[in-house]
Order: structure tokens, then C-alpha cells, then sequence
């Protein structure tokens, strides 16, 4: 992305498992408009393919996309083959890379009968392992953490295909000497968050996965920093700006869910105040803030018993979290989230559709346990019950989808009107399988950048940046504000398309795979 801003009970343990008929959902949603979630999380999950870096596998859907990457780690003596591009650029920043894969686990764990149901569990986990391979290879030593590839100056100088790239593959490590425990607190998260997406299928890899992130837990809690202070490169695209305590409570807190040691548990809580988990109220969760994430977790380890002596801090942490879903759903007195005229939640004009999806994950999952645990929201202006938040998720999904003014869908490949042009450096060049000559850095800005023609290759199922706050969008290759995807806006919506796609099948039923405790 150019010049980044910023921005259980569980599946395999015992869990509530009665189902909770939503039986009045259905008089909430309008009916006006129907909309395949089934296909939309096929070409969601089909998108992580077009970002691929590294040798891609003999089962590679996406065929414009080739091999690329394949000397990355070469220079420093360390193999980085492998891992996404994060965006429309060829760079591999770590950051927002494990945040997707967090994301990604986050949904399958939530979500998973329903993705199995749909056809799409496979592809999940595949998605989520392209990623968990990398961080295993980047993870060379105890204290060391490789966390970014390439870098986005020279990078944004060229407009190559990824199998062309000539531009600077120098890569970028964190270590005791130059910290950076937010990007490794959050790749701790996203390897436990797998870890359990993992159990039973492949035991020994989740074992792999476990050993990997609470080996960088320690690290990151040990050795603490802003990874932007030892990585200068990485201002302006990815840098932190919410520090790092918000990622360590989150690693934590996976940590926690994937292992069951208290000890976690206990640096939940016991930081609970110190590094803001409870004190900071948040309108927005991204790769950068997790606050929100953290809070939404840690208020649903009350579900079971044994977290109630711990009540007084987990009700901090619930009042943090609610405040964030009231402020989405236009319920509090003071702060809440802006909307488009056309009802879409509006945080910022650079990719606001990170903001979209994770809020209609959140919305959707809290919905489930309020549901399972029936209760209500508590807001300012009024309660609310879980079939309206669902309802309004949903029409943050169909508003993507294609409900919207400009009648556009904004993932990318569904519908009859989807984005043509996205700022996307393999999209907008011929593929390399229909043309292997060599196309140079200048040579693409010359004849493909500026080109009015929509883009030869679809990156199919992208979520690009999305509509200003009048509704309105552009569909320009240089509008990369809004024309650009990135993997984690198309992440957190791999979930809710499930839960939409079952409840379309005439399921309506609460997921039994919410997130309490182990």
C-alpha cells in the first residue's frame, strides 16, 4: 500500500454447544437485495493466492501469478522465501502480514463448520499456513525476528509484476539490540491463533507453532520497543503508532487461549491498567491498535467459571470493548464511529474498508455470545439486542457487496460492477505467463500505470480501499487510496461471509466455537 497510514470456549475443548435460534434475525435484514456469501468467501480465500510470494505450489488457483521472491533472504544468509505482499507493492512487511494471519485464524476458529460447510476449510488453513510457514523461517533465532522484505522507496519508484522485480530485497531483523515487540507480539498472536486452527488436523505443527510464539512472547516482552525506531525503513508505510503494549496484551491473551497457562492469564490482567488494555478507548481496530481485540476477547472469558474471580478487571475490559461496538452502532452519548450517508462506517479516507470488515467481525462475533449468554448490549441511547448488531453487520457486508449508492461491489471479481482498475502492480501488467519478457521498473509506469484500459488480470476477491465519506469512488489506478487492497481488509470478512452464507442456507443457529477460555 502506498505510504501506509494508520491506519473461546474453543473449537476443540468443551463449549456451550446448545444452539441459539436467532428467530427474529431475519426481520431485521432487508430483504430488498440478496446477495451469494457462499461465493464471496470462495473468492475471498481465493484472493490470499494472488498475493503469494515465493515458489508457488503445483495447486496454485490464481494462474497470472508466477513465481517470485525467490532470492529474498539471500543477501543476509537466511532463506525468506515465501510470505504476502501486503498490497498492490512487492514489499513483505511483517506487520500488517501477521495481523492478516491472526485475522485469518481468528475467523477459522470461530467459524470453521461454517467455512467447512461452504466448501472452503481447506483453502482457509492453506492461507493461513502460507503465512505460519514464513514466520517459522523468519524466526531464526530465539531474539531474532526477520519483518520486512524490500523496502517501499525503491519499491514505489517502480511498476514491475513481483516476477520482475528489480528493485532492493534487502531484509530487515529485530533483535535484542533493536527491538520491536509490537511486530513480534503480533506474530506470537498470529502463530498461537493458528496453533489452535491446527490442532487436530497436524498436532506436530501446532506444537511448532507454540514452541515459535512463546519463544517470541519472551523476546518481545524482554526486549521492549517500537520496531519503527530500530527499523527506519518502515515509517510512512507501517509504522506503529499505537506502540507496542497493545500487541503484547494481545499475544498474551492468544497465548493464553492456545495453551491454558495461567501465566498468560495473569499478564492480562496485571497489565491490564499499566499498558492500557483497560483505559484505552478505541473506535477502531486495525494492524495497528489491537486494544479492541484484546477487549472483546478478555469480556468473553466470563462465560465460564472459573474466570469470575477475576471479574472486577474483566468488567473494565468489557466496558472498553462495548464502548467500541455502541460507537459502531451510533449508540453512545458522545464518541461514536461516522457513517456515509449510504450508512457504511467511516473512520478514514485511506482504506477504510480495513475499518469495515474488522468492525463487522467484531460486531458479528459479539453478537453470537451475547446471544449464547442471553444479554444484551448496553449503550448509552439504548439497548441493543444481538440480532440488530448481526443486522448491522450484515449491512456492512452487503453495503461491500454491492448495496451502496454507487451500486459497485467493492470485492473485487463479485458482482456485475466490481473495481476494473485497482492499484495493483501484477493485476495492471500483462502476466507472466502470457508474456515472459523482461518488463523493467520505468517501462511499467510507461506503459501500464497510466493506462486507461481496466487492469488484464482480476485480483479476484480483493477488498480495495472503498467509497469517501459522500459514497463516492473512482475508479483510478492512481487512486490508490481507494483502488488498493490489502490482505487484512479482505481477512477479517472470511468469517462473517461464513456465518452470512449459513444463515442463507436457513441455519440459524449461533456458532459454538465462541471464544472463552481453554
Amino acid at each position: 500500500m502506498e505510504n501506509k497510514k494508520q491506519g473461546i470456549v474453543q473449537r476443540h475443548s468443551k463449549f456451550l454447544h446448545p444452539c441459539f435460534a436467532l428467530f427474529s434475525i431475519f426481520a431485521f435484514f432487508p430483504l430488498c437485495q440478496s446477495f451469494d456469501y457462499g461465493e464471496a468467501l470462495f473468492k475471498s480465500l481465493l484472493y490470499f493466492e494472488s498475493q503469494r510470494s515465493g515458489r508457488l505450489p503445483h495447486n496454485q488457483r490464481v494462474t497470472w501469478r508466477h513465481h517470485s521472491g525467490l532470492t529474498d533472504g539471500l543477501e543476509q544468509g537466511v532463506d525468506l522465501v515465501g510470505g504476502y505482499y501486503d498490497a498492490g507493492d512487492n514489499v513483505k512487511f511483517g506487520l500488517p502480514m501477521a495481523f492478516t494471519i491472526t485475522m485469518l485464524s481468528w475467523g477459522v476458529i470461530e467459524y470453521g463448520e461454517q467455512i467447512a460447510t461452504a466448501g472452503e476449510y481447506g483453502h482457509a488453513l492453506e492461507a493461513i499456513k502460507w503465512g505460519t510457514d514464513y514466520f517459522i523461517k523468519a524466526h531464526t533465532h530465539p531474539n531474532v525476528l526477520w519483518v520486512e522484505v524490500g523496502d517501499g522507496v525503491t519499491d514505489h519508484y517502480c511498476w514491475q509484476r513481483p516476477e520482475d522485480m528489480t528493485t532492493s530485497r534487502h531484509a530487515y531483523k529485530v533483535d535484542a539490540n533493536n527491538p520491536g515487540s509490537d511486530v513480534v507480539g503480533e506474530t506470537a498472536a498470529a502463530m498461537a491463533a493458528a496453533s489452535i486452527v491446527f490442532r487436530e488436523t497436524n498436532p506436530y505443527y501446532t506444537h511448532l507453532l507454540l514452541h515459535h510464539a512463546e519463544q517470541l512472547f519472551e523476546f518481545g516482552d524482554k526486549y521492549r520497543g517500537k520496531y519503527d525506531e530500530s527499523i527506519g525503513v518502515v515509517k510512512g508505510y507501517y509504522a506503529s503508532y499505537s506502540g507496542y503494549m497493545d500487541e503484547l496484551l494481545w499475544a498474551a491473551l492468544w497465548l493464553y487461549k492456545a495453551t491454558n497457562k495461567e501465566v498468560y492469564l495473569k499478564y492480562v490482567l496485571e497489565n491490564a491498567h499499566s499498558f492500557g488494555g483497560v483505559t484505552w478507548t478505541m473506535t477502531e481496530f486495525s494492524w495497528d491498535v489491537k486494544y479492541v481485540g484484546v477487549q472483546i476477547i478478555a469480556s468473553m472469558l466470563m462465560m465460564e467459571e472459573k474466570h469470575k474471580k477475576h471479574k472486577d478487571i474483566l468488567e473494565q475490559y468489557r466496558s472498553k470493548a462495548e464502548h467500541y461496538l455502541c460507537a459502531c452502532l451510533n449508540k453512545n452519548n458522545v464518541t461514536n464511529v461516522g457513517r456515509t450517508p449510504g450508512g457504511l462506517i467511516y473512520i478514514r479516507q485511506w482504506n477504510n474498508m480495513q475499518y469495515v470488515s474488522t468492525a463487522a467481525f467484531l460486531l458479528t462475533l459479539y453478537s453470537d455470545y451475547l446471544e449464547v449468554t442471553n444479554q444484551k448490549l448496553i449503550c448509552d441511547k439504548e439497548e441493543v439486542s444481538p440480532q440488530e448488531m448481526l443486522s448491522f453487520a450484515k449491512s456492512q457486508v452487503d453495503y461491500i457487496l454491492g448495496s451502496n449508492p454507487m451500486a459497485v461491489s467493492y470485492l473485487v471479481g463479485y458482482g456485475p460492477k466490481y473495481p476494473q482498475r485497482v492499484h495493483h502492480r501484477g493485476a495492471s501488467i500483462k502476466s507472466y505467463k502470457g508474456y515472459k519478457g523482461f518488463i523493467g521498473c520505468t517501462q511499467g509506469y510507461d506503459n501500464w500505470y497510466g493506462r486507461r484500459d481496466p487492469n488484464p488480470n482480476v485480483v479476484i476477491g480483493a477488498l480495495v480501499g472503498g467509497p469517501d465519506i459522500k459514497d463516492q469512488f473512482r475508479d483510478e489506478r492512481s487512486n490508490f487510496e481507494q483502488t488498493e487492497a490489502c490482505t487484512y481488509n479482505t481477512a477479517a470478512l472470511v468469517g462473517v461471509l461464513a456465518k452470512l452464507h449459513r444463515l442463507n442456507q436457513g441455519d440459524i443457529s449461533v456458532s459454538p466455537a465462541l471464544i472463552a477460555s481453554s
